[in-house]
């Protein structure tokens, strides 16, 4: 089976910033890790792959060059080919440039029987680059999956989290799934896996060598850009109720009567 995992370079946590001028994460000399949904996503296709006996598992991730560091990573890990699509003409891409930039990618690296993504980026939380790029490759996709339950050459069965319990939903390969936490718990690097994948050829793919349109790639192919960063303002003023929870409910209704 040849599985395509989407992995992400993000900021760490606490070492979040902005850059002033075009108001986007800056990424470039920011330590960085491997988003945590993506990493589920990874082991979960290396997981299939040993379950159906064989196969290939590539991951891809566009970025600045050092997002090399996570494909490194991930073939610690297991996957067996690492691809980096860099251009600075990417720079600044929303979800949807960036949705479109992989959709060119994943054409001009061939088929897969199936594509996993995590189910959203920490640093932008919009869980909406899987589903993206499953459109623009025309597939059906599930996503929050919690569990994969079956698997063949012709369709993969799946559980889809939902707030009151799951969904299980069979779709024919080739397909799309971005993954929750629940799915599986990540595997750690061995020293045979660390050392295999720092020896690793990364192929590398400009936006030339994907065919990009340069009016959809980066900020000029994004319809949604940042244009001001701002704390809010203190909005009122603030009353603390106590006593009771009788009595918090009774001064609640009172203060509500006050502003009828």
């Amino acid at each position: 089976m040849n599985i395509l995992v989407c992995v992400k370079q993000v900021p760490d946590a606490k070492d979040v910033r902005l850059d002033p001028v075009t108001n986007t994460l800056a990424r470039e000399g920011v330590e960085s890790i491997m988003n945590p949904f993506d990493r589920h996503a990874l082991e979960e296709a290396v997981a299939i792959k040993e379950q159906q006996g064989g196969g290939k598992v590539t991951v891809i991730t566009m970025g600045p060059p050092q997002a090399e560091t996570v494909l490194r990573e991930a073939l610690a890990c297991g996957a067996d080919e690492g691809v980096l699509i860099s251009d600075r003409a990417f720079a600044g891409a929303d979800t949807w440039a960036t949705s479109y930039t992989l959709a060119r990618a994943v054409k001009t690296l061939g088929q897969f029987d199936l594509i996993l993504c995590g189910k959203q980026a920490i640093d932008g939380d919009t869980a909406q680059v899987g589903p993206g790029l499953a459109c623009r490759l025309r597939l059906p996709f599930a996503t929050c999956v919690q569990k994969t339950r079956k698997i063949s050459a012709e369709a993969i069965e799946v559980e889809r989290m939902m707030d009151d319990g799951f969904d299980v939903l069979r779709l024919p390969l080739p397909a799309l799934i971005t993954v929750v936490k629940d799915i599986n718990e990540p595997r750690v690097a061995s020293l045979k896996g660390k050392m295999k994948a720092k020896k690793a050829e990364i192929r590398k793919l400009s936006a030339a060598d994907i065919g990009a349109s340069h009016q959809c790639i980066g900020l000029a192919g994004s319809p949604t850009q940042v244009v001001r960063v701002f704390s809010p303002e203190p909005r009122g003023d603030r009353k603390i109720f106590s006593g009771s929870v009788a009595e918090q409910v009774d001064q609640l209704v009172e203060c509500l009567r006050a502003h009828l």
